[in-house]
């Protein structure tokens, strides 16, 4: 039932592949913009987030969850590179034994470096704006340390759930109709991990960026970014390579 869309999956793969091929710069802007994508959505989800945590309103947390759906959107349809999609993609075809392995790890890092430096390039912008002074800024603070406490053991599985959705908000809407459907689908997949304190590792870089470059206090450290992103991005590695690439392949062996 899912063989068309793993079709596309394949479709993009190879797309991707050519692009990286023919202009490894082109590749990696691309993959720039995909994080600064996710930056505009962190900043719209940060600043109403604060808005109902100034007011000590409960819908602080799904308010921002929601705005953060803007994110997926800019990424599906303006052109950004997600790495975090791409351990998906490139895990599949490389089963079906489209593309080298090899070839894989190198789309996956450039990806990776493209979407890291696309964080930080944004969060120098943002931080430039000074829309994050004084208590507008409370709710991302508070995103970021709280990223920052758990052991690296639930870091891993909260990264590797995340991206089993975030894979799904991509994956699923190639077999709807219409593009209402899948925006719906693709903001509802991207609430549920939100919502449900999932860690991404690229959505985490683009806050930890933005934390760092504005007013922050000293639990907010670059120690904490490191050992919150080496798990995180294991996870969202395991869960494109495990629940997505292997799965769906295993699913459509036959076919």
């Amino acid at each position: 039932m899912e063989t068309q869309a793993l079709q596309k999956v394949e479709e993009y793969a190879l797309r991707k592949q050519d692009i990286f091929v023919s202009s490894k710069i082109r590749y990696l802007l691309r993959s720039i913009l995909a994080s600064m994508f996710i930056g505009f959505g962190i900043t719209a989800a940060s600043k109403t987030g604060s808005y109902f945590s100034i007011a000590d309103s409960p819908f602080a947390f799904p308010a921002a969850a929601v705005t953060f759906g803007a994110a997926i959107v800019l990424i599906a349809y303006g052109g950004g590179d997600l790495f975090t999609g791409n351990t998906f993609y490139f895990t599949y075809t490389a089963l079906r034994k489209r593309i080298r392995w090899r070839d894989t790890l190198y789309l996956w890092a450039f990806s990776y470096t493209g979407n890291l430096i696309g964080a930080v390039l944004f969060a120098i912008l943002i931080s430039a704006t000074g829309l994050f002074e004084g208590a507008s800024h409370s709710f991302l603070i508070q995103l970021a340390e709280h990223k920052m406490e758990p052991p690296a053991s639930e870091l891993f599985f909260r990264g590797m759930l995340c991206n089993w959705l975030v894979c799904l908000a991509f994956f699923i809407p190639m077999s709807l109709k219409g593009e209402g459907a899948k925006l719906f689908a693709m903001m509802l997949f991207v609430f549920c991990f939100f919502i449900s304190g999932f860690e991404h590792s690229i959505a985490n870089m683009c806050t930890f960026a933005i934390s760092l470059l504005i007013d922050h206090p000293d639990t907010v450290t670059l120690a904490g970014v490191v050992r919150n992103l080496i798990p995180v991005t294991l996870g969202n590695l395991a869960a494109g390579i495990v629940m997505m690439g292997w799965m769906y392949h295993t699913l459509n062996a036959d076919k």
